[in-house]
């Protein structure tokens, strides 16, 4: 690891004692050769993840892990990780190793080759290994939110994604803030482009978010975004205003 690393990767994880160490080793592998930091982010686990994280990281200097003394939220720990980060592009993965990260190279390739314009390169799964039940929840959801906030994403839910840090940190923040990414990027005037990337099983424990557990909530958030865009006003193109001459020079 250099002291500038190109990307910081950010994991929130809760409870991934033995997904993490697998995960971490793909990650690596799939940024070899390029500058890079990762942040995992303990949103307060009781499963000895902090352990699991102070191995590893003796090990491997590109890992800095940090913890929240008690959990707050997957949103929360995101945040965490931008504001802790060195790289000039953030990319997030899911703690759980349900997304792959062999992608996070294409994510950063469709991001760069978009240029200034684009600040944001979201992966939409395919193939999902979730449950029918959640599958249809989360198609319905996509839906919804597709239709109102007009952000041109089918999958807004899925943890690959590489940002942006200045763009990041421009954006306004509340929980569940993190499936919103497309529509608030877009609010900020910038571009949003997509890789397609295939689900996986999860190897070890149980999924930490439920169906319909956050589903009013959630549609609260849908429509606070909604507002948010509705009273975005024009966007100022600034340039800096040079000294006039002096002529009595």
């Amino acid at each position: 690891m250099t002291d500038t690393p190109d990307v910081t990767v950010v994991v929130p994880a809760k409870d991934e004692r033995d997904n993490l160490p697998i995960l971490l080793d793909e990650i690596a592998a799939a940024l070899e050769g390029r500058p890079f930091e990762v942040l995992v982010i303990d949103d307060g686990s009781s499963d000895g993840t902090d352990q699991v994280l102070a191995a590893y990281a003796a090990a491997h200097t590109w890992l800095r892990p940090l913890r929240h003394a008690r959990a707050c939220g997957q949103s929360a720990a995101v945040r965490t990780g931008v504001l802790n980060a060195r790289g000039r592009v953030v990319a997030t993965i899911d703690g759980d190793g349900e997304n792959n990260p062999a992608y996070i190279p294409e994510l950063l390739k469709a991001l760069e080759d978009g240029g200034p314009a684009v600040a944001l390169a979201a992966g939409q799964r395919i193939g999902r290994k979730a449950s029918r039940a959640k599958r249809l929840a989360s198609r319905l959801a996509n839906r919804l939110r597709g239709a109102l906030l007009q952000d041109n994403t089918r999958d807004s839910g899925c943890g690959l994604k590489a940002l942006r840090r200045d763009v990041f940190l421009q954006l306004p923040y509340f929980d569940s803030w993190h499936r919103f990414l497309p529509a608030l990027v877009i609010r900020e005037g910038y571009g949003v482009v997509h890789v397609d990337v295939l689900d996986r099983q999860r190897r070890h424990g149980t999924s930490k978010y439920g169906i319909f557990d956050r589903a009013l909530i959630g549609a609260l958030d849908l429509f606070g975004v909604w507002w948010l865009r509705r009273r975005r006003k024009a966007i100022p193109a600034v340039s800096e205003i040079a000294p006039a001459p002096d002529h009595n020079a």
